[in-house]
């Protein structure tokens, strides 16, 4: 019975592993894709312009999360889950191989657009797929605990291109990296991919055979305000996770003047201090409620945001990690309870597309675009930490959805 339940565990993270490892990957290394696919004499808008290819891809996610969500309430979550990591695999290869603006001139800059919009459309129905499956093969007391291992994969996928990322810039040089070491983490996606897909062609599936599902689009609307709800809810996590994990190594090398190497180092660690924090409070949720938990979580990021990323200005080691440190353990405190949260809100029949259009709205047009708005707000404020605000407003809009629902009532989670 153990061996099956870490079967069910490692099934529904694995596919996480490779669709963040990807989005990391080119997030980290923006400012390199800036210099090679988007050339400008300013340096800054070359990088808000790789940053706008980043946020691309997000605008996909709605789209992936229909589909994808479609097949999974409809065939099943064990379809939807094989066909989302196959779907990312090809696009992350790709970028690995794609001549840039240099040798094919502007053609480069449009086939990476293209290929970052077919990441978008997979990791739309992925992580959303993963979360409801875990949340569905989980027993009852467990829910929080089960399902916040869809964010260990997640987080465990984004620390590896942070790892990947840093052996690299420590091992080889500036121009190295430029010419061709940044295509290597895009190349190793593969191997990811292929033992993920191996895994998952023996999970179970947590929906019967006989299973009614009835018109998708009728479902939506029926739902859409505990869609709203979710995505309310996703708010705060998408902006400050996008803002504190994925722009903070640019925003270290170019604001803080630390090495990228520094920023990589002390980002990995962040990152594992939010991969062991998420489940630790995914299990505290199941004993003393989801509600509660994320509440005190929303109130500590809307107290604190100002003072940690204030201290991760200084240049020093120790006061950016215990700045990270400290935005990963509140974040850990709000995301462990959430993908439970998010699937007891919804009926079987329903609730894969329910949960991914709701959760995905608010990544693409919030959480994506972040390090672009974040860039944009410094250069237009002259304020390195200017991106604190739009943190803040995300954390008032998650504390009001998360205070509202009580109002909403809980699905069961098998029908």
């Amino acid at each position: 019975m153990k061996d099956q339940k870490r079967g069910v565990v490692l099934a529904g993270v694995v596919g996480n592993i490779l669709e963040w490892y990807d989005f990391a990957i080119y997030g980290f290394f923006a400012p390199t894709f800036g210099a090679l696919f988007f050339p400008s004499e300013n340096p800054t808008v070359s990088v808000i312009a790789a940053f706008g290819a980043f946020a691309a891809g997000f605008l996909m996610r709605p789209i992936g999360a229909f589909l994808i969500g479609r097949i999974g309430d409809r065939v099943g979550r064990k379809k939807a889950l094989s066909l989302s990591i196959m779907l990312m695999a090809f696009p992350t290869l790709m970028i690995g191989l794609l001549p840039t603006h240099a040798q094919i001139g502007v053609t480069a800059t449009l086939l990476l657009v293209l290929l970052r919009l077919l990441q978008g459309l997979s990791v739309g129905g992925e992580f959303t797929s993963s979360i409801v499956y875990l949340t569905e093969s989980a027993p009852e007391n467990h829910r929080g605990l089960y399902s916040s291992t869809s964010l260990v994969g997640a987080f465990g996928g984004i620390l590896l291109g942070s790892f990947i990322g840093s052996v690299l810039t420590g091992l080889l040089t500036d121009s190295q990296m430029l010419i061709w070491g940044w295509r290597i983490p895009f190349i190793l996606g593969i191997v990811v991919a292929f033992v993920g897909y191996l895994i998952r062609r023996h999970m179970p599936e947590t929906i019967s055979k006989d299973h009614k599902v009835g018109n998708t689009w009728k479902n939506l609307w029926r739902n859409k305000k505990s869609i709203l709800l979710v995505s309310g809810l996703n708010l705060v996590s998408a902006v400050s996770f996008y803002a504190i994990f994925i722009f903070v190594v640019t925003w270290l090398v170019r604001y803080v003047h630390e090495a990228k190497s520094t920023a990589l180092q002390l980002n990995t660690y962040g990152l594992l201090v939010l991969l062991i924090s998420a489940p630790f409070f995914g299990w505290v949720s199941d004993r003393l409620g989801r509600r509660r938990v994320m509440l005190v979580a929303v109130a500590g990021i809307l107290l604190f945001c100002y003072p940690l990323v204030w201290l991760m200005h200084h240049p020093s080691f120790t006061y950016i990690f215990f700045g990270q440190a400290g935005w990963a353990i509140l974040l850990g405190m709000y995301l462990g309870p959430l993908p439970a949260t998010l699937s007891e809100l919804f009926p079987p029949r329903v609730r894969v597309t329910s949960v991914s259009v709701g959760y995905n709205l608010s990544y693409a047009l919030f959480g994506g675009t972040t390090p672009m708005v974040a860039m944009w707000l410094i250069q237009k404020e002259e304020i390195d930490f200017a991106f604190v605000w739009y943190i803040a407003i995300a954390a008032f809009v998650s504390f009001f959805s998360v205070f509202m629902l009580d109002k909403f009532k809980k699905s069961p989670i098998m029908s």
